[in-house]
């Protein structure tokens, strides 16, 4: 989900990073336009994840912030198992360090993250503040992997980071705003920027490091790499299997998880994976500045609080969007 300047196909001279010693001049060549299939995904991306904070917020009615982010990559991990032992043997030893790294700072630590920011976040606010994703994946991809700032891209990321903080700071808050009905705390929101900038870097990863495996190996083996302490932490850590059979509400709680994992966590990933190998790093990560209307939206039929200056932020943050995509 993010926002730099990457190489706009995953074939292996495309990802070279750091410009090669050369004596010929340096030639700007314009990327290609995302291909229709990457404007499908990038689509069906936002509305999976945009559900997904709607569907933590009904989990942690009955689960902890641990338990819920425990259990949703254990059930991802479990579901994409038979995937993992396919292609383990077919994989660079050297690659799965990339795997564990973007599997950790991507997947495992943001699991818990977020679930944690949402037990005094509105869910619609933690969809909003996904976006800054875009950001932090802008700021990797300089910093660590040698990508190019454009003007005309940083003003789109610009935009965007303007709508995301209105939204921010008219996000609902009060009696519904959390499952435990508690007021909201905008403090909290600093899990969601750790998580993000972990998001960051794993899209870099992926996208450098990992281009040339497909996405359902990169998705299910950075899943069995840390599937396994995820459910070893859930069974023998936490309170989660004395709950399902004595609390009331448990098993419905369980589902919401269970969906957020198939969905949110295996499917998408898959899904996003594969977006980034059909498109640019940058291309990819703007799914996140569409997240915050889906999220909204089921945030406001859930009763949070939605009024006109959170549309007029997600105007802004698709005029972002518009220049991003249009920028060379």
């Amino acid at each position: 989900m993010p926002a730099p300047t990457l190489p706009d196909s995953s074939t292996a001279a495309d990802v070279a990073i750091a410009p090669a010693a050369s004596a010929a001049p340096e030639v700007a060549v314009a990327s290609p336009a995302p291909p229709a299939s990457a404007w499908g995904l990038l689509g069906v991306l936002s509305l999976i994840w945009g559900t997904s904070f709607i569907l933590m917020k009904k989990g942690l009615v009955v689960f902890s912030a641990l338990e819920l982010g425990a259990a949703r990559v254990s059930v991802a991990a479990m579901l994409l198992l038979p995937f993992a032992l396919r292609e383990i043997g077919r994989v660079e030893r050297g690659r799965l360090k990339w795997l564990a790294l973007s599997g950790t700072v991507g997947t495992l630590i943001p699991a818990f993250l977020f679930a944690y920011a949402e037990t005094r976040l509105a869910s619609g606010l933690a969809g909003v503040l996904n976006a800054l994703t875009a950001v932090f994946a802008l700021l990797v991809g300089a910093l660590l992997f040698g990508q190019r700032l454009t003007g005309l891209r940083v003003l789109g990321i610009g935009l965007g980071l303007a709508g995301t903080v209105v939204l921010m700071l008219l996000g609902g808050s009060g009696d519904a705003a959390s499952p435990t009905g508690e007021a909201g705390s905008a403090w909290y929101g600093g899990y969601i920027v750790v998580a993000t900038v972990g998001y960051g870097l794993s899209v870099n990863v992926i996208k450098h490091r990992l281009h040339t495996l497909t996405p359902v190996a990169v998705t299910s083996l950075l899943l069995l790499l840390i599937g396994g302490p995820a459910l070893a932490y859930l069974l023998l850590g936490t309170g989660f299997v004395h709950k399902l059979a004595t609390v009331p509400g448990a098993w419905p709680a369980f589902g919401y998880i269970a969906l957020l994992a198939t969905m949110s966590t295996a499917v998408a990933t898959v899904l996003f994976n594969m977006l980034i190998q059909r498109s640019t790093t940058l291309f990819a990560s703007s799914s996140t500045y569409l997240i915050p209307i889906v999220a909204l939206a089921w945030g406001a039929l859930d009763g949070e609080a939605f009024n006109l200056w959170h549309a007029a932020g997600m105007v802004v943050i698709l005029a972002g969007v518009f220049i991003i995509h249009r920028a060379r």
